[in-house]
C-alpha cells in the first residue's frame, strides 16, 4: 500500500470513506480479490485527501481507476 501515514481525517470523513469503499466494493463480482479491495482503498485515501467528500464520488473514482489500472 501507498505511504499515508501522514494522512489524517476527522471521524466523519472515515464514515464517508467507509461508506465508498463498501459500496465499490459491493459492486464487484465475487469472489473479490484482496488487490482490487487493495487498489480502491488506495483510491479512495487519495481522492480524500484532495478534499472530496462526496461517498459517491470517491466509489466513482476508485472504481475507474480500477478500471484503467493495467492487468498482470
Amino acid at each position: 500500500m501507498k505511504d499515508f501515514s501522514n494522512a489524517s481525517f476527522s471521524p466523519e470523513m472515515i464514515d464517508v470513506m467507509k461508506s465508498a469503499m463498501d459500496a465499490a466494493v459491493a459492486t464487484l463480482p465475487e469472489p473479490v480479490s484482496s488487490s482490487h479491495v487493495q487498489s480502491i482503498a488506495e483510491s479512495i485515501l487519495r481522492t480524500a485527501q484532495t478534499g472530496e467528500t462526496d461517498p459517491k464520488v470517491l466509489q466513482r473514482m476508485a472504481l475507474l481507476e480500477l478500471q484503467l489500472k493495467p492487468r498482470n
